[in-house]
């Protein structure tokens, strides 16, 4: 359901979560990852990854976050593409 309250909580803490991570990484950026990545995949709404994550864009540039859960657009309507903003949520 689009407007599902859990899943309105679920992408509004992811999305505050992922707010200010869009700096380029590094090699100092993190560690290898030593465990696999839950990835939680939402009818409606956005992937839920949890971290710490490192996105190649099509482009060939590398965002990151380090926060313990983020959320990434699968809609393509995010200002802040690849982190979601709930722009899901609002009718195309």
């Amino acid at each position: 359901m689009p407007n599902d309250p859990a899943e309105a909580a679920d992408c509004a803490a992811a999305s505050a979560d992922s707010t200010a991570d869009t700096a380029p990484a590094g090699p100092a950026a993190g560690a290898p990852a030593d465990r696999a990545r839950r990835i939680t995949v939402q009818r409606r709404g956005p992937l839920l990854v949890e971290g710490p994550v490192e996105i190649e864009l099509e482009d060939g540039t590398t965002v990151s976050s380090d926060r313990f859960r983020v959320a990434l657009c699968t809609c393509r309507r995010s200002r802040r593409y690849p982190w979601c903003d709930t722009s899901h949520r609002r009718k195309a």
